[in-house]
């Protein structure tokens, strides 16, 4: 874990027990000694779920365990996560060592191997210790409990400078209260595409397969699909969310749904911002808002190019207006028919370009001044259609470098 502040994030409190679902962190020595690395969520039986995972190529062996494990019951009882070893580049014997971890949790729990999804992050390209994780389980399943959200975000860590998570409760129209609970990992090799990330949400409230399958997918877009710190998708990168309720089934559409579906979006906007908010080295939480595109997907691009450039990063880590370096980020975003002249551009409510000519009411010290804050807004018009998207992104900076220098010592 790395020695930094995350940028206006602070650890939750407490996270709210969500009924149907018991957790457990034990160590297990995977990488580091004296910490928790080994995470076991239960789920109950009937439990609706499901999982977005990583679109890398190289996906780690646990993602790929896992989409099988998906695609032959749909049904998960349990999520077995570790951190230390990304389990990923090591061929089939990692998928031996997932195979074997996910056997050890099934005699645990009396359920299915192919029930349990096992999820992995951490270093890439070593062995996972599978005698060790199988050898921490029977701990885990004994010390299994529905307050124990906080310590398995912990447990999950990597080079995070905190653990992450929310809580919400939504009411219904039958008067009845339900639990959301979310926590999630991820400070560096973040981007969008499934941006190492890891997110676990849970409900209560009695959502059909249909309803949890749906409001994930708009969730993730809503959310993950929309941070970025250093442009890397990982090949771990996973999001699962699971419904334990009984009773009349909430369906697509109703108003119920609806309710559900906010609340979550909620949780995983939190989980993703805070993502950012911790990038490793991050000073500065950053929204990119480009405005007036053709097309949502070409908001998005202008503002993910912008997001990336190590350029614009860096000046925003020495909160140096240099707005000229948007503007080429927005020039080589690759829009077909992009019109100089129609291009505005804002750091918070400093006007910086209109018309694609420098602002007559631009003042530098004033931009400078936003860009000095913890969080501040790079807002650009490209005056070309009704499409808007938002990116949330952070600076780049000395500590970066250290950290990922460092990462594997």
């Amino acid at each position: 874990m790395a020695d930094q502040m995350a940028v206006g994030l602070s650890s939750p409190e407490r996270l709210a027990p969500v009924k149907g679902v018991r957790l457990a962190a034990v160590e297990a020595g995977i990488r580091y000694r004296d910490r928790t690395d080994l995470a076991l969520i239960e789920l109950a039986p009937g439990a609706r779920a499901a999982v977005a995972l990583t679109n890398n190529v190289f996906a780690a062996a646990p993602v790929r365990l896992c989409r099988e494990h998906r695609g032959r019951t749909g049904r998960a009882r349990a999520w077995l996560i570790n951190s230390g070893n990304a389990n990923a580049g090591t061929g089939e014997s990692g998928v031996v060592a997932a195979r074997a971890s996910c056997a050890a949790v099934a005699q645990a729990l009396g359920c299915a191997a192919d029930e349990v999804w096992p999820f992995s992050t951490g270093v890439i390209g070593e062995a996972l210790p599978a005698e060790r994780v199988t050898a921490a389980i029977p701990a885990a399943s004994a010390r299994l409990d529905e307050d124990a959200w906080l310590p398995v975000a912990q447990a999950i860590m990597t080079t995070d400078s905190l653990p992450k998570g929310l809580s919400r409760t939504v009411t219904l129209s039958n008067g009845e209260r339900y639990t959301i609970t979310g926590i999630g990992k991820g400070a560096g090799m973040i981007r969008p595409d499934m941006a190492t990330m890891l997110a676990f949400v849970a409900t209560d409230a009695p959502l059909s397969q249909a309803a949890v399958e749906q409001i994930l997918s708009r969730a993730i877009d809503a959310s993950f699909h929309c941070i970025t710190v250093d442009g890397d998708t990982s090949t771990n990168d996973a999001c699962a969310l699971a419904a334990t309720g009984t009773g009349p089934v909430i369906e697509i559409g109703t108003p119920d749904y609806r309710i559900c579906r906010d609340a979550i979006i909620e949780v995983c906007q939190h989980l993703a911002q805070s993502m950012v908010r911790d990038g490793e080295g991050a000073s500065k939480f950053v929204t990119v808002q480009v405005e007036n595109a053709r097309s949502v997907d070409e908001a998005r691009k202008v503002a993910m190019t912008v997001a990336h450039s190590p350029l614009v990063k860096t000046a925003w880590f020495a909160s140096d207006p240099n707005w000229g370096r948007v503007l080429a980020a927005v020039g080589r975003s690759g829009l077909e028919g992009l019109r100089i002249d129609q291009v505005d551009l804002w750091i918070d409510d400093q006007s910086v370009l209109q018309g694609g000519e420098p602002s007559p009411n631009y003042v530098e010290s004033l931009a400078s001044e936003a860009m000095r804050r913890e969080a501040f807004t790079v807002r650009i018009r490209l005056g070309r259609g009704a499409a808007d998207a938002v990116i949330w992104t952070c600076d780049l900076g000395h500590e970066y470098v250290r950290i990922n220098a460092e990462y594997r010592s």
